[in-house]
């Protein structure tokens, strides 16, 4: 029964890996480039930075004069002339008008410009958040895809030790039935084809997530069929650790966008401040009144200034430049807490990128060894020399050599991609 159950699931392990196969090369390239299409992260903060531009030309628009119709019907009690709560004016009468108001702003002092920096800044902030927002899917999607081809890698391993226990199995059994061999040998050679069938499972479990986590990193709602092409070793490791942390301070958009929107606020503690302005202002109105009182001309126009002082408010104005001025403050402090994660990240992501690659040596050493302890037991065990526990010994260690020597390459590759995360090289 669990024979004929193992049989099944390797049997499907063989089926999706054939199928697979037959699936169009995916590079590393076309998966970023996929990605950079579909991923709905990008799209949402290209959305936000088109959304910030418009707020530039909001706050542009008191630059320029505003028109309007007016249709105004009022009718008053007989002999009504005056009315309280007016300042300016007081009268009514009875009408019916229609006509255009125009009104410019002449100028607020700055104030006004001011406003359009800060949005110019705030923009330029959600641009940049687009950037990082690509940078962080081009860094997910190499991680997935080094993190595929390292499944792949170590399920061909899980394969070829299955292939090779199964065939030491049958050369035990023969041994055994020719009386050569104790059925005990059989019995550890029947453990380690369990154990080997057990351990393809899993690196086929394995490689099949690491194929769904990349087709979500390249925006895709349901695993795609693609095989992936292998990736060579990058360029050589950059030992300028400093020059590192000095490219990263300089380039990373996520940084960059904080700087921008620490400007952004001070710019609009600038503008916070010139509150207390004057403002001045010019107005015209024009229309007709067909029906009015009889002693009143049938049209009607007018301009006029307005100079606007502000004298007291309650200390309102003081509190909103106290106010933007202390998220300005704490914005500087956003700036510097970050730059000292950016320097952080970069000396972390360039130890671990060196510790990567030396254990590439070490661990292709280690399959060599590995392959050479397995030759000489497997030639003491076919003489009568060695026992089968020495020979399952050995093809444990060249099984985990192999699936050490795998992992070391695509974790190198890994690890680059992190710095180059770190250093704001990815875009």
């Amino acid at each position: 029964m669990k024979s004929g159950y193992a049989r099944v699931l390797v049997g499907s392990i063989v089926f999706w890996t054939a199928a697979r196969a037959q699936s169009p090369v995916l590079s590393l390239e076309q998966a970023q480039q996929t990605a950079l299409r579909n991923h709905p992260q990008i799209a949402s903060a290209t959305f936000e930075a088109q959304a910030s531009g418009f707020a530039v030309r909001e706050a542009r628009s008191v630059y320029y004069p505003t028109l309007a119709g007016n249709v105004t019907g009022v009718g008053t009690e007989h002999g009504s002339v005056l009315s309280a709560g007016a300042v300016t004016t007081s009268s009514i009468y009875s009408r019916g008008a229609t006509g255009i108001v125009a009104n410019q702003l002449v100028t607020d002092f700055g104030r006004t410009g001011s406003l359009v920096q800060s949005a110019k800044l705030r923009s330029d902030a959600r641009n940049e958040n687009v950037v990082n927002s690509r940078a962080q899917v081009l860094v997910e999607v190499q991680q997935a895809y080094y993190q595929a081809l390292a499944a792949q890698a170590i399920r061909k391993v899980a394969q070829a030790t299955l292939d090779l226990r199964r065939l030491t199995l049958r050369q035990v059994t023969a041994l055994a039935d020719s009386a050569l061999r104790s059925k005990l040998d059989v019995s550890f050679a029947e453990v380690t084809v369990s154990q080997a069938q057990l351990d393809l499972i899993r690196a086929d479990n394995d490689a099949r997530a690491s194929h769904a986590r990349l087709s979500a990193a390249m925006g895709y709602e349901r695993d795609q069929p693609f095989t992936l092409a292998d990736e060579g070793l990058p360029s050589p490791l950059s030992q300028d650790v400093d020059g590192l942390i000095t490219e990263a301070l300089r380039d990373r958009p996520d940084l960059g966008m904080v700087r921008l929107n620490r400007d952004s606020l001070h710019t609009f503690a600038e503008a916070e401040k010139k509150l207390r302005n004057p403002t001045v202002n010019v107005g015209a109105v024009a229309g007709v009144a067909p029906v009015r009182d009889d002693r009143l001309a049938e049209s009607y126009s007018a301009a006029g200034i307005n100079v606007n002082i502000p004298v007291l408010n309650g200390g309102l104005f003081k509190a909103r430049q106290e106010e933007a001025e202390s998220h300005a403050s704490a914005a500087d402090k956003d700036v510097q807490a970050l730059a000292v994660h950016v320097a952080r990240d970069v000396e972390v992501a360039w130890l671990d990128a060196n510790d990567a690659f030396q254990r590439l040596d070490v661990t292709a050493r280690m399959v060599a060894e590995a392959d050479e302890a397995l030759r000489l037991a497997q030639a003491r065990y076919d003489n009568a020399l060695g026992s089968i526990v020495e020979l399952n010994q050995a093809q444990v260690n060249q099984t985990a050599a192999e699936i050490a020597a795998a992992s070391a390459k695509f974790e190198y590759l890994s690890r680059r991609a992190d710095l180059n995360y770190a250093i704001g090289a990815l875009r």
